[in-house]
């Protein structure tokens, strides 16, 4: 979800709803009536999806748990009329549903019918433009086919994020379906995987996603940030493949987290993420492409940990 908004319904507009949509009928059946029994909008709820095949998810949400009085699907009713301009989206008006009260998430509402609109962003986008349109019934042909064809726009624009969404999906789990196999300090490949080969694919964010998350199997990388790192990389290596990386990881990783549990009994405050993790084993990987893949005081204080440990290897050999 992108967001959720609520409203209540004031006196007035309650009443007036009911004068256009029920009254008369009322009066003629000569029958008592309230005017809450016939309102089913006292309070109104509007969900935005970031994609239109939410949609038909978050109504089976609300249907599993509360009774629908009436659905109105707005996209249909807009894709049949050729002259007809609005927005799209789904509208349900539900009431409670007794035998679920108790184990129901949403029984803070179920006192009081609820009016649930439905939309993906792009629709909901499309709905507050639409508002803005004055004198839509009156309008010359020419500005409606104009409108037609804004409409159609957004339309296209939903359905490509839609389907954007889903290729990338598609190539990352292309990229992340056969698991590597090498760990820090093995060299022999084990069920029958080997690492990546050389003079393969240039590194990006689908294969950086299966190397790093091969070695920190429960840290969460996020799209933003993983897009964000490959590009550093490729600011400093344009021609780094995957390869490289797991290589890398594979010949330094050890070492890094070596370092990483000295500096953090030191510095008790400090942080040293897998993305920090990383950038020291590109940097011991090829100093010359990769001395800025760290920053000044990082690289200072690594260089003199690194020189250390070299003296120590020196009197102990």
């Amino acid at each position: 979800m992108t967001k959720i908004e609520g409203r209540i319904k004031n006196r007035t507009e309650c009443i007036k709803k009911f004068e256009r949509k029920y009254q008369s009928k009322l009066e003629a059946s000569e029958q008592p009536y309230t005017i809450k029994e016939h309102l089913t909008d006292l309070i109104g709820i509007r969900i935005v999806c970031l994609y239109e095949d939410q949609i038909s998810l978050v109504a089976n949400v609300m249907r599993e748990y509360f009774h629908v009085i009436e659905e109105t699907d707005k996209i249909s009713a807009i894709e049949s009329t050729e002259d007809l301009f609005g927005y799209k989206g789904l509208h349900m008006d539900l009431e409670p549903n007794i035998e679920k009260s108790f184990f129901n998430p949403f029984r803070a509402l179920i006192q009081n019918p609820v009016e649930l609109q439905i939309r993906s962003l792009i629709q909901d986008a499309w709905s507050v433009l639409d508002h803005k349109i004055k004198y839509k019934k009156s309008i010359p042909s020419d500005l409606k086919r104009r409108i037609n064809v804004l409409s159609a726009l957004f339309e296209l624009a939903d359905r490509e994020f839609k389907e954007i969404r889903d290729a990338t999906v598609k190539l990352l789990e292309q990229e992340t379906n056969a698991p590597i196999c090498d760990e820090p300090g093995e060299n022999t490949p084990c069920a029958g995987n080997s690492p990546p080969e050389k003079g393969g694919k240039t590194i990006n964010a689908f294969n950086f996603l299966r190397i790093a998350g091969h070695f920190f199997k429960d840290f969460s990388f996020e799209d933003y940030k993983v897009d964000n790192f490959v590009q550093d990389i490729l600011k400093l290596d344009r021609g780094f493949e995957k390869s490289n990386l797991h290589e890398s990881l594979v010949d330094h990783l050890k070492d890094i987290r070596a370092y990483r549990e000295e500096f953090m009994a030191e510095n008790t405050d400090a942080t040293f993420s897998p993305y920090t993790t990383i950038r020291h084993c590109l940097y011991l990987h090829d100093r010359q492409k990769f001395g800025r893949i760290l920053s000044t005081g990082p690289r200072i204080r690594f260089n003199h940990w690194l020189d250390k440990q070299n003296r120590h290897a020196e009197i102990t050999s």
